[in-house]
Formats: structure tokens, sequence, C-alpha cells
């Protein structure tokens, strides 16, 4: 039972007792009973009353619930329409108290929501508004008489976030171009001359529209400033080069070049103009000093003949090289011919480079060559010897392979421009042939002069004898012994005067006479050797030691030392 129940019946409970009690002091007092009947009534009227006007308090206060229930249902359905979200739905069954209380509590967050998405539709709009001016781009479409929705929120704020940073990156590259178009105005001194210039230079930064248009129209005027510029900074390194070049041909002294130092740097226009004052004032000295300048250019000719490998004939056909009236129409002559060469040495330079390195390990190579055959490199002093070997070795493996990198890069350059690439006056591949049958003719005769040479010394030594020996070069050989020698008509070695020239059993090749003799002793004849060919000096000692093992107890030729018969 509830309490209120529990309450209910104490309350008749007391209306008993309180009943009785006026009926016990009507007794004492000796009212009548129809005045009894009658007090009874007014005491039960009272109640009623009583009664009656509280229950139509609860009665009214039940209706006003109701009608608050009713109108909290109705505005909350429209603010959850106007904020998009589901209806109100009251979970299980409560009282009309509850109800109201809670439908009440819905209704006020709904307003507080609606109020937050008016108040931040409002704030984007205005910053949209802003930002839409300053890039000059149209207004985000928003329905501002309405509740936006979260999404729709989301999407608005998306968009200022997206409008900021574009924002952002249009300034800084409008502050960055600002600042690259005032470095270059000041190199050209130039001036803001038009709206749009001064409105860029100097009006303040974010009064500047910044639209695609005028972002646009700003790269333009960089591009043409820094054209301006690139052409100002190419004439005045032309004025330069061609100072540099006035300079070298006219040999101004240093002290005179440094007077004008401070013009061979910057591009601005008060330096455009004094160095077209020094080029004027060295074209006049030019024409001054005709013959020295011509003269100057033909030695600048004479080194791009080198490097650009000319032939005798190549080199013979620019007459004016040869010519002596040193005149104007000369000078011009041998500037368009100089600019023509250096044109044609930088459009080349890779393949002449290649070519100037194959030439110079041509070089290395013959003279590894050379120092291959000179016997004194055995000396091998400080280990020369095994470097020169290794390094021989390594260019016998990259000339070849110089060579066949340089015939395709050439046969590629021939396709493409249609002529042959000429190197002193015939095409590369046919020079390195010839090259190489040049060494080789030069070894063929280099070889056939030792031949001769080895000839004419084997015929004389057999006519004359062979230069005595310091027999401490022979190291690890005994010395002759007369004993082993053959007698020839009873006559022996030993016999020889001091000044007989004959060499030594052990002292290297013998070489006998061309003429076959008889000995007188009636011996067979030897017959006559010829030189060999060339023999490197290990092959000549072992030779020598072996034919000196031969000779040991064989008859020699008759020959004639120096009046002595032997």
């Amino acid at each position: 039972m509830r309490r209120s129940e529990v309450l209910a019946e104490e309350s008749i409970v007391c209306l008993q007792k309180a009943l009785n009690h006026l009926r016990e002091i009507w007794e004492l007092i000796g009212i009548p009973e129809d005045q009894r009947l009658q007090r009874t009534e007014v005491v039960k009227k009272h109640i009623k009353d009583l009664l009656d006007m509280m229950i139509a308090e609860e009665e009214s206060l039940k209706e006003r619930l109701i009608k608050s229930i009713s109108i909290c249902q109705k505005e909350l359905n429209t603010l959850c329409s106007e904020l998009h979200v589901e209806p109100f739905q009251e979970e299980g069954e409560t009282t009309i108290l509850q109800l109201e209380k809670d439908l009440r509590t819905q209704v006020e967050l709904m307003r507080k929501q609606k109020r937050e998405r008016k108040q931040e539709l409002k704030l984007l709009q205005e910053q949209d508004q802003e930002l839409c001016e300053i890039l000059c781009m149209p207004h985000y479409d928003v329905d501002s008489t309405s509740v936006p929705s979260l999404e729709e929120l989301s999407q608005f704020r998306q968009h200022v976030a997206t409008l900021r940073e574009t924002k952002a990156s249009r300034r800084e590259e409008f502050v960055n171009i600002k600042r690259q178009i005032i470095l270059c105005m000041e190199d050209l001194d130039h001036t803001p001359d038009t709206s749009f210039e001064r409105d860029v230079v100097c009006e303040d930064e974010d009064a500047f529209c910044l639209s695609l248009e005028n972002i646009a129209t700003l790269q333009k005027l960089l591009r043409q400033l820094e054209m301006r510029k690139s052409q100002n900074e190419a004439v005045c390194e032309g004025l330069r080069a061609q100072i540099r070049e006035l300079w070298d041909r006219l040999q101004i002294p240093a002290e005179e070049r440094e007077a004008v130092a401070t013009l061979m740097t910057g591009s601005k226009a008060k330096v455009r103009k004094a160095l077209q004052l020094e080029v004027d004032r060295l074209e006049e000295l030019k024409m001054q000093n005709m013959k020295k300048v011509i003269e100057a250019i033909r030695v600048e000719l004479a080194q791009y003949w080198d490097q650009c490998f000319y032939s005798q004939e190549q080199r013979q056909a620019f007459a004016p090289y040869y010519a002596e009236d040193y005149t104007e129409n000369l000078l011009q002559l041998h500037d368009a011919e100089i600019v023509r060469l250096r044109n044609y040495y930088e459009v080349h330079k890779e393949l002449f480079e290649g070519v100037q390195k194959w030439e110079e390990s041509w070089r290395l190579f013959l003279e590894f060559e050379r120092k291959a055959s000179d016997p004194s490199r055995f000396t091998n002093r400080g280990g020369n010897l095994l470097k020169e070997e290794k390094q021989r070795a390594k260019l016998q493996k990259t000339l070849p392979k110089l060579e066949e990198e340089l015939k395709a890069r050439i046969e590629m350059w021939e396709q493409e421009h249609s002529k042959a690439f000429v190197v002193n006056g015939q095409k590369f591949m046919e020079y390195v042939t010839e090259q190489w049958e040049m060494h080789r003719l030069e070894k063929e005769r280099a070889k056939q002069e030792r031949q001769l040479k080895n000839k004419k010394q084997t015929e004389t030594e057999m006519l004359y004898g062979s230069a005595p020996r310091t027999p401490s070069k022979r190291r690890g050989l005994a010395p002759s012994t007369p004993g082993k020698v053959r007698k020839l008509n009873t006559t022996t070695m030993s016999n020889a005067t001091a000044n007989s020239s004959i060499r030594p059993v052990f002292a290297g090749t013998v070489y006998r006479s061309p003429v076959s003799r008889l000995p007188p002793s009636g011996s067979k004849p030897v017959l006559t050797s010829t030189c060999s060919g060339k023999k490197t000096p290990h092959s000549i000692k072992h030779g020598a030691n072996k034919e000196n093992q031969e000779l040991n107890g064989s008859i020699l030729s008759a020959r004639t030392f120096k009046g002595f018969q032997i």
C-alpha cells in the first residue's frame, strides 16, 4: 500500500474521531437533535467545500500539465524537423508530470542546439564573406533563414577552411612574387608606372585582392621583368666578354683592368651604360692597333685549329689568315671566323675531348712501347719498371675500348649531321688505323735496323775481333782456361798477345767469319752463320752460354787478329 493511501485512511479516521468528539460535546451541552443535525450539515459542508476546492486545484494542475505536454510536443516536433534529428520518443510508460518534465527538458536542449547552429552559421557566413572578398570568389550558397544540419555545418566549415588555405597560399605566392618584382625593378632601375604596379609595390599587402586574375597578372609582370633582366644580363655579359676579349687582344695591363673591375658584376642600367662606354673606348683603341689585334686573333685561331684537329688543307682554306693588309675588313673576316670556330668547337666539344683523350692515351702508349724496347729499363730503380708494366697493361685494355666508344659516338653524330667527322683531314677511324699502321711499320723498320746493325757488328767482329769485356760483369761464370782450347797449327790461343781482341769463350755469342776457309791444320771448314733476329737481353745471355758450351773443343775459324795467324 502506498503511503498516500495510508495517509488517506488516517485522514478518514481523524475525521471520524472529530465527528465523534463533536457529538460528545453536543451531548454534554444538551444541544437538541435538530440543532445537532444542522451543525453536522455545517461540518459536512465545510469539509465538502474544502475537498472540492482541493480537487479543483488538482484538476487545474492536470489540465495545465496536459496542455504543456501538448505544446512541448508540438515545439519539439518542429525543432526536430528544423534540426534534422529524429522525433523524441518517451521510453516506457510514464506519468503526466514526468512526461511534461521530459518534454520541457528536451525542448530546452533543442532550443540551445538551434541557437548554437544559427550562431555558427552566422559566424561562418561572416568569415566566408571576408575571405571571398579578398579572393574575389562567390559566396557560399547556404540558406540563412533555416537551421543548418550538422552535415551542412561541417561542409561549410570545410569550405571556409579551404578558403583560408587558398588565401594563405595565394598570399605567400603574392609576397614572393612581390619581392622578386621589387628586386627586378631595382636591378632594372624601373619605377612603377601603371596603377597595377603601384598597387603591388606601394599599397598595403592586406588590401591587395588575391584573385586568380591578379595572381596571373602578377606572374606575367614578373616574367616580363625577368625577361628584361635576363636580356639586360645577357647584354651586360656579352659586353663583358667583349671587353675581356679586347683586353686580351689589345694586351691591356692589369692596372688598367682593375680600374673598371667594379663594372664586371651586376646588370643595372648604369652598369650597362658604363660597360658600353668601355666597349666603345676599346673598339676605338682596337682600330688604332689593327695589326696587333689581328695577330692576337690569329693566335686564337691556331689554338682552335689545334683543338678541332684541322688539317693543313683546312687551315690554308682560310686565306685571310695569311693576308698582310691589316684593314677593318680583314679584322671582320677574322672575327667571323673565330666566332664560327668557337661555335663549332662548343657544339662538338665532347667529341673533340674524346679524340684528345685518345691522342694522349696514344702518346702514352707509344712512350711505353719505346721504353719496353729500351734495355736500360731493367735497372728498375725504385720499382718504376713494375709500375710502368702495370700502366702499359692497363692502357692496352683501355685504348681499344676508348676507340670503340668514340667510333660509336662518331657514327651516331655522322648519322645525325649526314656528313663525316674529320680529324686532321680524314675520318677518325681511318686516322686511328693509319696511326696503328704507322706504329707497326715503325716497329718493322726498327727491327730491320737492329738486324742490319747486328749483322754489321758481326762482320766487324769477324774481321777485327770484338772488344774485350770487363770480367766483373760476367757473374757466376768461371774464367776460361787455355788448356781447354784446341790448338791450331801448334799455336794455342794463349800465344795471342795482350793486344789481341779475341773474345773469351764465355763472354757471349761467338760470330763466325762470313768467308768459309780451310784451317791450316786441314780440318773441315766451318760453315758461316748469319745474324739472327732480335733477342731480348735474357735470351741473348742464354744463347751466349749455350754457344760457349758448344764452342768448347770445336775448331775455330781461321782469322787474322792484328797480323797473327791462328
